[in-house]
């Protein structure tokens, strides 16, 4: 489906568990370059019911994780349906939507996104495109990052782009082929700490500023084998419940100290991955995090630039809705020099 112009609605559920982004975009395709216009795009936040199902789906036995996934499927047309309703959205090309991750394990072949079944295209009376990971895997990729095709494509005149979300991951390029890797986890961490003390995230980071800096835990933390690897690398809950919280409980130190402790970590992770002097696009909630910008900027020595808030808040949405319509156009929308797979592809599967 080759035309000049799409109109789109994109949908991203990420790790972090903020709630369900949802923009209406509008793609234009001209002289060979890709523009975009974000119509409307709001958050709607989980309930705490959807927080914990989310958040321990990973246990569950596979006949509840069908459950669960037929359950989500249903949660996502709804919600899809009152944006359209509300927004008054007539005439859509696709919704293009990626769904929840509850697995993630590329080193064994295997990622799961929930909300993907083909049901979603007849409950919404609308074509999908969806289901963006799975094919890369089998290709012997990651199943991630997805989002640097979009950088590429959206956001050619930065030097990088890192988005600050569930997990800090970044794109860049390099000798003509671009590169990603996810750097380290984020707000997956961040706001489980910052629930223990009665808020759903740290805002603004003050939280964290209001802690120390734990020598000992921050040493372990920036030992982890994983930020010695070469990339293609990327992270899941399963890698943080695994080598992360262990650390951060059996430090008993209080919650404000590993928060200040983990930005601090943060901060140096993502500071080891930039160039001096290079221009850094920062999207995701964490872009709000004002004192994990100030400990980067005080790291590195690096341009830092926040764009416009739907940007920020909504730049997944707005690149898997891409992602969606380079499918419909089986174009390339999956980089092999990103994820390790075999070969660029063209990845998703489309419900009409």
């Amino acid at each position: 489906m080759k035309k000049n112009k799409y109109h789109i609605i994109g949908v991203m559920s990420g790790t972090s568990l903020d709630g369900l982004d949802l923009a209406e975009i509008v793609f234009d395709y001209s002289r060979e370059k890709w523009q975009f216009e974000i119509l409307a795009a709001e958050t709607v936040p989980y309930s705490s019911f959807w927080k914990e199902e989310l958040r321990e789906a990973l246990n569950f036995s596979e006949e509840k994780l069908e459950r669960l996934d037929f359950k989500y499927t249903e949660k996502l047309s709804e919600e899809i349906s009152k944006f359209i309703k509300k927004h008054n959205i007539l005439e859509i090309d696709a919704v293009c939507s990626h769904g929840h991750t509850i697995l993630h394990r590329p080193d064994k072949g295997f990622t799961y996104q929930i909300g993907n079944l083909p049901r979603i295209a007849k409950m919404l009376g609308h074509t999908v495109v969806c289901d963006f990971r799975v094919q890369d895997v089998e290709l012997g990729g990651q199943g991630a990052p997805l989002v640097p095709i979009g950088d590429r494509l959206l956001f050619p005149e930065y030097d990088f782009c890192l988005n600050l979300g569930g997990f800090a991951n970044c794109s860049f390029e390099k000798k003509e082929a671009r590169i990603a890797y996810d750097i380290c986890p984020v707000n997956i961490v961040l706001n489980k700490y910052a629930e223990k003390l009665g808020k759903d995230f740290d805002e603004g980071g003050k939280l964290a500023a209001s802690g120390k800096v734990n020598e000992g835990l921050l040493k372990k933390l920036n030992s982890l084998s994983f930020y010695t690897q070469n990339p293609p690398k990327s992270l899941g809950l399963e890698w943080v419940k695994e080598n992360i919280f262990p650390i951060l409980d059996a430090s008993e130190i209080s919650s404000e100290d590993i928060l200040r402790t983990f930005t601090e970590h943060v901060a140096i992770q993502l500071a080891r991955n930039f160039k001096e002097k290079s221009s850094i696009l920062i999207t995701g909630g964490g872009a709000y995090n004002s004192f994990l910008i100030e400990r980067l900027n005080n790291i590195a020595r690096i341009e830092t630039v926040i764009p416009s808030r739907e940007i920020v808040e909504f730049k997944e949405a707005l690149i898997f809705a891409l992602l969606g319509v380079l499918k419909l156009r089986d174009e390339v929308n999956c980089l092999a020099t990103v994820t390790g797979a075999s070969k660029d592809h063209s990845s998703g599967r489309i419900y009409f």
